[in-house]
């Protein structure tokens, strides 16, 4: 490992267990939408205030409600019957990984370029997450995305530590850097994030491909889903045995099929991928 590599890494895992690295926070108007979610005296209406300040994020969530995942027998045009059609929980946890968006924005152009990048890994993955969630498990459909969404959040605090600093690094290096400490750091800001355990594990576990789990979770569909992203490329995980990869049969799922290739099932991940751009 080169020495800018070392330091690197070094002085970020000494920020870690010294509890003094600067970890992202929420969004505000996904604190929002997750405090009205979780209130008991909620109502639609509520969620709809909150949303509806928010331009670009109405605008999104009533596209996801017209295309082929969610459409009616009738076009929707305003963001009260686009709730009233997803639920509190599905529209809480779209929208709060949608505001997520805004965070993977920098000045640097390398960077800015870089979290750009991870933004839209997230959101591939996260629809590939939520057709198979809705096909094959019982997970929830909208748990899945909000998995898939927030499963590279641990790039944010590495690539922000780089630019505040100006190091300069060639990019290989900056890989090494962020593959070795994401998954951490991810788990770390879920769980600063008050979510769930089953979503905090998602970060650490995603690539644990010899992992073993009493029954199909979240990670084991990231997983499976970054690996159909790479199905077919000249990707290191695309060269792999997944006949070994027990996610599969958890999700129950044939590793030797390139779901790509089914035609229903690939016309709804497109669908899904591109919903959430």
């Amino acid at each position: 490992m080169s020495t800018i590599v070392e330091t690197i890494t070094n002085d970020l895992v000494e920020a870690i267990e010294n509890d003094k690295l600067v970890l992202p926070t929420l969004p505000e108007a996904a604190l929002q939408v997750r405090e009205i979610a979780e209130s008991d005296d909620s109502s639609i209406a509520d969620l709809v205030k909150v949303i509806s300040n928010d331009t670009a994020l109405s605008a999104r969530l009533i596209r996801v409600c017209n295309s082929p995942l969610f459409r009616g027998s009738r076009a929707i045009d305003n963001l009260n019957m686009a709730v009233s059609r997803l639920g509190m929980a599905y529209t809480s946890n779209l929208a709060m990984g949608l505001a997520m968006e805004q965070m993977f924005q920098a000045t640097s152009d390398m960077i800015d370029k870089r979290l750009r990048a991870t933004w839209q890994t997230s959101t591939e993955v996260a629809g590939i997450c939520h057709v198979l969630a809705q096909h094959y498990t019982r997970l929830k459909p909208d748990q899945a995305t909000l998995a898939g969404l927030v499963h590279l959040i641990g790039v944010l605090p590495i690539l922000r530590y780089v630019e505040d600093r100006d190091i300069q690094i060639s990019s290989l290096m900056l890989d090494n850097v962020v593959d070795e400490l994401h998954p951490r750091l991810g788990s770390q800001i879920l769980k600063k994030w008050d979510f769930s355990p089953e979503l905090q594990s998602v970060p650490r576990e995603y690539m644990n491909f010899q992992r073993q789990a009493e029954k199909a979770d979240y990670a084991d569909l990231v997983m499976v889903a970054n690996l159909q992203l790479v199905a077919g490329s000249e990707h290191p995980w695309a060269q792999m045995d997944w006949k070994g990869i027990s996610a599969f049969d958890r999700l129950g799922l044939d590793p030797d099929i390139d779901m790509s290739e089914e035609e229903d099932l690939n016309a709804e991940m497109e669908a899904a991928m591109a919903l959430l751009q």
